[in-house]
This record gives structure tokens, sequence and C-alpha cells, in this order.
């Protein structure tokens, strides 16, 4: 019998389907080729995007590009792959590869000497050319490494032409197209990071196995008239501090595509707003037009929406739309948003660098971003990890040479989330540096580089959460460097921070001579330390600007390591923790768990088995990533020594890892993510691990008043052992400290803390729970590493081990369909007469009783402790389509608690 979905799930997933078609405008591009004809435009304005490719070694291939590029020549044999598509990413597409995530599947499955030779892009489309209009072909990216671009049976570009990731090319095709059906083909070259300017994931994971080669950008054929408009711009000088005006400088190139002169007539809209001027132009000339404030009153905006990060306000965004006219006809027409907002950036006096957003203090608290290790072009997926970074509560992520396209800038600037992008180190980004001698910068390299920079430069200059770029990463760029890049940029009017490097710069090398300090620090740690390391001005603590620090290992639920590991894997984790792990890193330091496990073990007890040593990885995860945030935060306004930001390493994995990650790959969360989010909540009461201090940080720009913090200390046993309650007001991006709680007298080992902070009508605003030690982790300084730093006394948690079985009960478990979206409610209560505390509960969604775990999904609050007679009511929003059809349950587990699950059906 065929099983029949729920009433309320068939017009829930239809409504969730046609959410996902506006927002992608088709179906999701998760790997199935838009199947049918692709048409060249002829209307002017217009462009089409090449919808897919076939694909083919060229081992074995006696056929040359002018075969290939023929109309006709015979390719159903060829694999057909998804537009974007590297080669790898298209393999996995066709199903060469069926699961690469797994074990050590990338490794065994795939032989990386199938691609030391080139490989082959094929398309076949169809063309109606019409006299008096041009068609260009536009690469919105490079190819990787380099490529060889043929035309109907013509080579339209060589190896020496197009080279390397970023840079965009166009060729004007127009002479080359046949009425009908035309062909086009592209060479994709053997890659290699050390050799050329490519995309590579360092340690991050393991190398992909073609080092990306490929077409990884769209190319699309773009039909004009007699004039195209190309690069516009909108330049937003912002009133500051009243933010009550802005005025708009348009920009454009125009070209002439014709051998004689032409007159064009250039108008423009934004929104209401309309300003048009005439430009000659001579034959094959291009110009700037330019429409000033002074010259078009009507840009001098009054009252302009303003668009704001998150955490500060809304994100409007206006259009620009420009026309070219020829006489009556339309000759081109291009369109952008563009948000007004003004980003500034400084050195405190300290030298630390800090940035301004429209005049307001904004305190980095960001991730370092992962691209998919193949590359691959994922709508669906790309904005559920950026919702997760909203949910989090971050503000900034920073993109060391993954600058993904413009899917992720479109979710950065629609959901407030600022952008650090910049340049990879360690490979031939940074050969400049002179630490690669093999394969040191050539003058290609340098036009590459620039063509790269003017490129980027292009697709930002309109989006308002750009908040600096990096030009240099682990180096100081040169002289030269900085020139070359600065060039690049003024050329487009990208006027945000250019930061020399992510790094802080060593005394041996100048600092540029326009750029200089870069005001930033890259001292680690990046493995385990414990949660008291972030606090002070030791290397990785809370001082200055930290563009890469985190703790290592993260290890997700087991739901998760299921779905890429295999049984013996993962008990391997704990019972083999000095065992090199394929899912961990190549690099010796990053190969082991032998650190974290040592510290699991030293703090929280021995460990007993398989879920006891997750329990205990979550408790780390959580208390480590917490403390990180927390101290960034509240020394933020420090006016003697600021944390003016710090970048989590990392947000997110390229592919699953068990170490550096906020949400593990297969979008699950666990304590790090629930950690982190604790910290980050907009206004937080807070404990200071280095002074015993309490504190208040609100990451708004509105005072809070009105505010109540309550602090209490109890045993492992429930029994209250102090407890202090304070008013408090805290400024606007401040911190205000409110009272000390030092460790309690008579007690051994560990004890609980808990803050309440309540507003004046009494409704708690945050909760936050610490699991204690009379005994404090003490770091060796003095032996830090650039990737850790040694703890040579732990503090002792063990009694967390014999905290007695706690008893919690769901009530009202429910959930009601909004759209697309489920939400699901349940208030998680310890009865009044529970035999003591419910400690570190976790809520998990579940496809009906006993299902699997629904991902993603976004909660309040996760990890909860309650004492008895406490209750806390939490709320998860996920997709109807990953409920599979069941219906949602949530399951309840915890450390002292065995995981029972409740219905919680939709009303």
């Amino acid at each position: 019998m065929a099983r029949r979905a729920p009433r309320w799930l068939v017009p829930a997933l239809a409504a969730a389907l046609f959410a996902t078609l506006l927002a992608t405008g088709g179906p999701p591009a998760a790997g199935e080729p838009v199947a049918g004809g692709f048409a060249a435009p002829s209307e002017p304005g217009r462009a089409g995007t090449v919808p897919d490719w076939r694909l083919r070694s060229s081992a074995g291939l006696a056929a040359d590009g002018a075969a290939i590029s023929t109309p006709g020549f015979r390719d159903r044999d060829w694999l057909r792959v998804p537009a974007r598509s590297t080669v790898m990413a298209g393999l996995i597409a066709a199903g060469t590869y069926p699961d690469l995530n797994h074990s050590t599947n990338l490794r065994d499955a795939v032989d990386p000497a199938d691609f030391a030779v080139p490989w082959w892009y094929r398309r076949d489309f169809v063309a109606a050319p019409v006299p008096g209009r041009h068609t260009f072909l536009r690469f919105h990216g490079g190819v990787i490494s380099r490529g060889e671009v043929w035309l109907n049976g013509t080579r339209i570009a060589g190896t020496d032409e197009v080279v390397g990731a970023y840079p965009t090319y166009e060729f004007d095709v127009t002479g080359l197209l046949r009425p009908g059906r035309n062909a086009l083909a592209v060479k994709a070259m053997p890659a290699d990071p050390f050799r050329d300017l490519t995309v590579s994931f360092l340690d991050w994971s393991p190398p992909a196995p073609d080092n990306n080669m490929g077409i990884w950008r769209d190319v699309e054929l773009a039909t004009t008239g007699p004039v195209s408009l190309l690069d516009p711009r909108v330049l937003s000088d912002l009133a500051l501090p009243e933010l009550d005006r802005a005025a708009l400088t348009v920009k454009a190139e125009v070209r002439n595509n014709t051998d004689r002169p032409v007159t064009a007539t250039v108008r423009g809209r934004i929104e209401r707003i309309t300003f048009q001027r005439r430009v000659t132009l001579a034959p094959e000339q291009t110009t700037t037009v330019t429409f000033r404030p002074e010259e078009h009153p009507q840009l001098d905006l009054r009252h302009p929406k303003v668009w704001w990060p998150a955490q500060f306000g809304d994100q409007p965004r206006y259009r620009l739309t420009l026309d070219a006219h020829v006489g009556p006809l339309p000759s081109d027409r291009a369109t952008r948003q563009f948000g007004i907002r003004d980003v500034r950036s400084e050195l405190t006096p300290q030298g630390y660098r800090t940035f301004f957003v429209n005049g307001k203090p904004f305190g980095v608290r960001g991730g370092g971003w992962a691209s998919d290790l193949f590359l691959r072009t994922q709508p669906g997926r790309l904005a559920d990890q950026l919702r997760y970074v909203r949910d989090l509560g971050l503000n900034t992520i920073r993109l060391e040479g993954k600058q993904e396209d413009r899917e992720l800038l479109e979710l950065a600037d629609s959901l407030g989330i600022m952008l650090l992008p910049g340049w990879e180190c360690c490979t031939k980004w940074e050969a400049w540096a002179k630490k690669n001698p093999t394969h040191p910068w050539t003058e290609e390299d340098a036009r590459v580089a620039a063509a790269s920079g003017l490129a980027e430069a292009r697709r930002m200059v309109n989006s308002p959460s750009i908040l600096g770029f990096f030009i240099g990463s682990d180096n100081y760029a040169t002289a030269e460097i900085e020139k070359l890049y600065l060039d690049a940029f003024a050329r487009v009017d990208f006027r945000v921070p250019v930061l020399p490097s992510a790094a802080r710069r060593p005394s041996s090398v100048p600092p540029p001579p326009v750029l200089g300090e870069a005001g930033m620090k890259m001292d680690g740690p990046y493995w385990w330390v414990p949660p008291s390391y972030w606090y002070g001005d030791r290397l990785g603590g809370s001082h200055g600007f930290a563009s890469e620090v985190g703790s290592g290992p993260m290890i997700p639920e087991l739901d998760s390591l299921r779905k890429f590991l295999t049984e013996d894997e993962i008990d391997a984790l704990w019972r083999r923790p000095d065992q090199p792990h394929y899912h961990l890193a190549k690099k010796e330091v990053f190969s082991t768990l032998t650190l974290f496990v040592k510290a699991l073990e030293r703090r929280y007890g021995p460990i007993r088995d398989r879920e006891d040593f997750l329990r205990k990885a979550q408790l780390s995860n959580y208390e480590g990533n917490r403390a990180q945030f927390e101290a960034y935060g509240r020394d933020f306004a420090d006016p003697g020594n600021p944390a003016t930001g710090v970048i989590y390493w990392m947000v997110n994995n390229p592919w699953p890892t068990l170490y550096w990650h906020l949400f593990d790959h297969t979008l699950g969360t666990n304590g790090s993510y629930f950690g982190a989010k604790k910290a980050l909540r907009p206004l937080h009461a807070q404990y200071s691990y280095d002074d015993d201090a309490v504190a208040v940080v609100n990451t708004g720009l509105v005072e809070a008043r009105g505010l109540t913090v309550e602090a209490t200390q109890l045993d492992l046993a429930g029994t209250v052992l102090a407890e202090k309650r304070a008013p408090v007001t805290v400024g606007g991006t401040g911190t205000a400290r409110v009272l000390d709680m030092p460790p309690p007298a008579g007690v051994e080992g560990a004890y609980f803390l808990r803050l309440v902070l309540t507003d004046a009508a009494g409704e708690v605003v945050d909760r936050n729970v610490y699991w204690l030690s009379t005994k404090d982790d003490v770091v060796d300084h003095a032996k830090a590493t650039w990737w850790h730093s040694p703890t040579v006394e732990y503090a002792d948690m063990t009694g967390l081990q014999d905290l007695p079985p706690a008893r919690v009960v769901a009530r009202d478990a429910r959930s009601h369909v909004r759209g697309g979206t489920v939400v699901t409610e349940v208030t998680v209560e310890n009865p009044a007469d529970g035999p003591g505390v419910a400690f570190f509960v976790r809520a998990s969604l579940r496809q009906g009783a006993g299902g699997a775990q629904v991902t993603p999904a976004t909660w309040t609050d996760n990890y909860v402790t309650l004492w008895p007679g406490e209750r806390r009511t939490l709320r998860a929003e996920y997709r109807v389509a990953d409920l599979g059809g069941a219906i949602p349950h949530v399951e309840l587990s915890g450390w002292n608690l065995e995981a029972r699950t409740a219905p919680a059906p939709v009303r």
C-alpha cells in the first residue's frame, strides 16, 4: 500500500517548491543539468548563460579543437555536466563517483593521474545573427588553470590568454556566428596551486584530485547593438553621523563596438529618479560616463534608506537600471542592485585594526569561510549555510581566496552579513613573498593577479556587504604588490578598506607605502586550548584583531558522523586518538586527536565508551567556543586594550572533517554551534574566566536600560552556594561589568554558575549556565607555538560524571507550517520533584519516532541545563521537505539523561 502524506504536507511542499523556484529562478542547481537546447540571444541587452556542458578527458581523444568545436561533432558518449563544473564536480554530477565524502573514498576511488592531462568542455547552441548587432562570449571567471577557447572550428583564445581562476574574459564572436547550429569548445589545462593562480584548500581538507581544474563560473553569450554598457556602479557618499543625506555618483563604461563614430544616449533610473546624457564615441573607443550629483541634483538623496549589518538594522537596497540607445534603437541594458552605506577603517592607538559602518563602531565577530571542495554551485546549500551564519549571530565571514560567486554576495547583502574577501596564503598567490623559490612570480603571474583583482572588484563594487579586502594573507604585500592591486581596484572605484595582510608584520618586512600597517594578528591557536586561554593579552587572547583563531577539533554528533565515517572509524576517534585520521588534516600537527582526548579525560574524567566520548566532546566544543566569542565581545569596548575583531577558524568545511567548524559538513549543529550562538546573543550576560566578573555585552546600537542580572552558584547536588543580583544599563556596542562571582569557599572541583538577565518587565532576555572548577586550567604561554599553547594543569570537572540520572518532560510539543517552513515548539521541564539537575539537555528533530535527524534546522537555544522546577521553551525552524513526509518528533537527550522522543504534530 502506498503511504499517504498528511493533509498539511501537500500544500506545504508545494509552497516550499514554489519558494525555491522564486529564489533561484528555476529548479535547484544541485546536480541535474538543464536539458534542451540553448540559443544565443538576438535582442540587444540580453545575455544567455551556457546551461550545461559535455565533458571528456583528452586522453585517447584524437580530435583537435577545430574538430571538437565543429557543429555536429559526435559527443554523445561525453558526460553531460552542469554549468560551472570543475572536472571533478562534473564527474560527481554524472555519477562517476557516488560518495566521495564517506570514509577514505576520496583517496581510494579517484586516480589523480586522470587529471594530469587536459579536459574538454563542449556545447552546441543555436544563433540567429542580426546585422548591426554584436555578440560577445563572456567568461565570468577564468578557466582553471588556463584554457583554450574554440568556436565553430576557430581558436579564439589560447592558453597564454585565458589564465587563472578569477579574471573575466570577453570575446567579440559576431563574425564567427552562423545562422542555426554553432559549437563552443573549451580546453582546460591541469592545475597546480603552487604553479598557478588557482583555488586550493591548503590544510583545510584533502585536495580535490583535479586541483579544481576546469570551468567554475558562468560562461555566457551576450548581444548588444553598436554600443555596450560595462561595469555599472553606484558610489554613495553618506552624510555622517546624521545619515540624512546621500550623494550618489553613477558610473559605467560605454564602448563603441563599431569602426565608425557613434553617438549614444545613456539613460539611468534609480527607483523614481531618472537621469541621462549623450556621449559621442570614436571608433572602438571605450569611455567612462559619469552622473554626478553636482550635475544631476536628483542624485543628492534626502533621507536615504541606509543599509546596515544585521545586528544594527535593516538591509534595504536600490536598483540601478542603465539603458543605451543609438538613435531610437536600444543598444544595451545593465541593471545592478546596490546599498547605501559607509565603511571605514583605522588603527587604534594600540595599533589594532578597527572598522566603522555608517559611522558606528563595528566589532567584527566572524568566521572563516570554506567553499565546496569541488567548487560546485549549490544555491540551496549556500543559503542554508548563510542562514546559519546569521542565526549564530556572526556579523562577518572572511573569504580567504574562496570568493564564491554572485549567489554569496546576494545572500550576504540581503541578510546583512559583512564580508572580508582576499587572496589565499601559502600557494602561488603569495609566491611574491619569496617563500616559494621553486615557482617564483613571473610577469604573467603579475598580469593575471592584476586581472583577478579587477574582476573581483567589478563583482563586489556594488555590494554593501563588503567590509574590506586582504591583498595579502599570511604575508605582507610588498610595494609592488600593493600598487598592482590598488591600481586594479581604482579602475572600477572599489572604495573599501584594503589591507596589506591578515597577519602581524615581521620587523624585517617594511610596511607598504600606501596601506601601511594591517593592524592584524595571526598568532594562533589552531588546536585545543582551555576556555580561560581566550582572556588577556597573550597571543590569540582577547585583544587586537585576530584574523584566524580557534580551538581545532570540533567533533560532530553521532547522526552526522555516521554520514561520513564507518563505525570503526568513529570508535577510533577515542580508542586510538594518536592515530592519524583521514578526516583530520594531513599536516602532522592537525592529524590526530591526541591533545584533544587528553584534555577531555583530564578535565571531565576517563572516557568510558563511544557515547561518553561524544558527550564530552560536545561539552568541550560548547565551552571553548563560547569563551572565545565572549572574551572578544567583552573586550571590544576596553579603551586600554580593545579586542577589535575576531575571525573564528572556521565557520564551515569544504568536505566532512573533524575540526575547524561551527556547523559540520552535513549541516548538523552541535556544541560548537550552540556555544558560539550563546556568546553572540544581542544582549548577553557572561562570566569572565580571568577575573570572575559578570558582565553584560550589548552588540546593538541602542542603549539597554532597566536590566537586572541574577547570578547563582550551585554545587553539583543543586544546593545554592551564593546568589547576587544587580541592576545594569549598558550602552550601544558596549560592555557593563556588573558584579563579581569568585569561586565558592568549601567546594573542591566542579560547580555551576547560572546567569539570568531580565528586562524591566521581568522577561528573561538571556540565560547562561557555566560548569566551572575551583581548580584552574594553566597554560604554559612560554612554550606556545604557532598552532598550539600547551596546557600543563587542567581544571577538575570530573565530578560531572557522577551526576545522578535526571528526568525531563517534553510539554506541549507542537508544530505549525508557515509557507514551506515548519516551526516546532517544545517546553522542556525538569519537574519540581526531579532527582537533580538535568545537565546539557539536547533537543533534536526527527523524521518520526526513531527517524533520521532533520537538518538543517535552527533552534532558539539548545544544550540547556535545568534545575528541578525549571522549564524552557525551545523553538526550531526547518523546511517541510526535510521531514520526508513524516510527523515531526522532538528527541531530548543529555549528559545525565536517557534519550526520549515526543511527537510534535502539526496543528
